[in-house]
């Protein structure tokens, strides 16, 4: 059970930002001090290093590393993109545009932000992981993608190029009661890839349950650890950040893993993709698509 100080933390109206980030679990009086800084300072938490939380907090930097792990995480870095992905979601897209600032080079910022992210999915995701969510896709009966707004982009690719291989693979980025019908479907032995970073969509949270009720394989690529996508419905889960340097988010990491997953597809069914890429080439060639 949690200790008494720990319920006063997580039931403060302060932690509401946080939703489901710190469960409740039994922590000392040092960590619970570490938990209190988290909760009253979003900002401070979301990009501090651990050297500033633990002054805060009056303790020692393995404190909060232990705090962590006590949570659920892997350490004060594996915490600490969480509380980012759920700062982001608190704050307004101009409160974002605010912070970002100036940029020494836009373009050069961007590229070393998208690395340090690129570093981060890394260690975010196995190679056991992603091989256990290949296996599924690669046997399923069909595929559906999901992803709106920005995160179509990455969802497209993935429906786009698995169909170029012969996969049985759509995408719907329309919501509404496109979403519904094309869910409506799926049932067992189909598979449902989720696209979802930054705000959770009502919609396609919804529908992702459907489609798991029904019977079918969830695939999530998200940037938050917990939460209903993470963990209640998808069977596979990617963590990828989505930070961008401005206001808008980054998608570059979450179409890293998608060109991962789709590597393993083709590896998984290497004739049938042959075959596939084959004929989609001589219709290109019928077309006459592309500029001898």
């Amino acid at each position: 059970m949690p200790t008494a100080q720990n319920n006063e933390i997580l039931d403060h109206a302060d932690a509401q930002w946080l939703g489901d980030a710190l469960p409740r679990v039994r922590l000392s009086k040092a960590q619970s001090r570490v938990v209190d800084v988290i909760v009253r300072n979003p900002q401070l938490a979301s990009y501090a290093d651990l050297a500033e939380i633990a002054q805060r907090a009056d303790v020692n930097s393995s404190t909060v590393v232990r705090a962590a792990q006590a949570l659920g995480y892997r350490g004060w870095p594996d915490l600490q993109r969480e509380l980012r992905a759920r700062y982001l979601v608190l704050i307004s897209t101009e409160d974002k545009l605010t912070q970002s600032g100036e940029h020494r080079s836009p373009l050069h910022d961007a590229l070393t932000h998208d690395i340090d992210n690129l570093r981060q999915t890394l260690d975010n995701n196995t190679a056991a992981e992603a091989e256990a969510a290949i296996a599924t896709l690669a046997a399923a009966k069909s595929i559906l993608v999901v992803g709106a707004g920005s995160f179509a982009g990455p969802a497209s690719v993935m429906a786009h190029l698995g169909s170029t291989m012969g996969y049985p693979i759509s995408l719907e980025n329309r919501g509404g009661v496109h979403l519904a019908s094309a869910v409506n479907s799926l049932g067992p032995g189909d598979v449902l890839v989720v696209v979802n970073m930054w705000r959770s969509m009502k919609q396609i949270i919804v529908t992702a349950e459907a489609a798991r009720e029904a019977g079918a394989a969830v695939v999530a690529i998200t940037d938050m650890r917990r939460g209903r996508l993470a963990t209640t419905v998808a069977e596979h889960l990617f963590i990828v950040p989505s930070e961008g340097i401005s206001f808008f988010q980054s998608v570059t990491a979450a179409t890293s893993v998608v060109y991962g997953l789709l590597a393993g597809m083709q590896a998984a069914q290497p004739e049938r993709s042959r075959a596939a890429i084959r004929r989609t080439q001589q219709l290109w060639k019928d077309l006459d698509i592309y500029l001898e």
